[in-house]
């Protein structure tokens, strides 16, 4: 049952043109820098291919009017300076940069290149911009503002396992984004009276122990806050949560349709898509400075009812009422 689906163009892909066609045509168009910290993924993926036809609503066909220089750092933070360096070394038009370990690494590449930011948590607390409405400085782009939405994550968490009192809080080592989430969630969990064990994960060993570590502590349910990390290993993470029985919940509705119970985020095609207004608007002539970080307006709630029932647990239906999807 899918109310409000998502909606997203699968074909064709966004650049995989040869080094020498690039070459050839790259006077004749924008070179935009992207830089991940996750495993390299398909052109065709739903994030990227949002970013094209955001670019193309304003105008801008990748391939035609603009090429993309994509970089992953295939899950290590130690690479992302390098990559920043040699997208800024490339000259691009614009650096596009997608969650905080990335954006740091792009704003301590550069202080001219224009920088869009995508799923950066709190852009004024991490030193992005000065405010949202005013960033300042070479960057804007794309909050997430995480932080606010988490006592939700909770409340949903307690909705559907009303006796929990322990929490298991899975998030990536050294990603400072999620250190805010974790303060934000610790004031959350006290005013409901819930306990967290919160746990690290830097690769998938880490994560098996982080589970390890729940299922001595005796956590009753779990949040995953997301990371390209955690996203890359997201199967795993929904039959661990599984096997020992933890109703979770996460920001990402991707992670639910890899078997974990719940979702409450942004909605990614909305979102992503924005990206590519402001990489166009820069492209047009506007400063970053001047250009208002948005945060997402639009929220969607997936449920996954097949795992409900292998975690034995009957969701209210006045909670299922208010899903934006059911995964039946």
């Amino acid at each position: 049952m899918d109310r409000r689906a998502f909606i997203g163009t699968v074909a064709g892909g966004l650049l995989a043109a040869p080094l020498a066609v690039e070459a050839q045509q790259a006077g004749k168009m924008a070179r935009i820098g992207y830089l991940s910290p996750g495993q390299r993924v398909s052109l065709d993926h739903p994030y990227l291919l949002a970013i094209r036809d955001g670019l193309q609503d304003e105008g801008f066909v990748v391939g035609r009017d603009v090429l993309v220089d994509w970089r992953f750092a295939e899950n290590d933070y130690g690479r992302l300076p390098d990559l920043a360096a040699e997208i800024v070394q490339s000259r691009v038009a614009v650096f596009l940069c997608v969650t905080t370990p990335a954006c740091r690494a792009a704003k301590d590449a550069t202080t001219t290149t224009p920088i869009v930011m995508i799923n950066v948590g709190d852009p004024v607390a991490l030193g992005f911009v000065k405010s949202l409405g005013q960033p300042g400085g070479n960057i804007t782009g794309l909050g997430l503002n995480s932080v606010e939405v988490v006592p939700k994550r909770l409340q949903l968490l307690k909705e559907v396992a009303p006796r929990s009192s322990r929490i298991g809080v899975l998030l990536r080592g050294g990603n400072p984004a999620h250190a805010l989430q974790l303060k934000a969630l610790e004031a959350a969990a006290q005013s409901l009276k819930l306990v967290l064990h919160a746990a690290e994960a830097t690769n998938a060993d880490g994560i098996d122990a982080a589970f390890a570590g729940f299922a001595q502590d005796h956590v009753d349910a779990a949040v995953v806050i997301p990371d390209p990390l955690l996203w890359d290993y997201r199967t795993r993470l929904g039959q661990l949560a599984i096997n020992m029985r933890l109703p979770t919940v996460t920001e990402d509705r991707q992670f639910v349709e890899a078997r974990m119970l719940m979702s409450y985020g942004p909605n990614e095609a909305s979102y992503w898509r924005r990206s590519g207004l402001f990489v166009a608007k820069i492209l047009r002539g506007a400063a970053p400075a001047n250009l208002p970080v948005e945060q997402p307006t639009k929220f969607d709630f997936v449920i996954n009812l097949k795992t409900a029932k292998a975690l034995g647990l009957a969701i209210p239906p006045a909670l299922l009422q208010r899903a934006d999807q059911v995964i039946e």
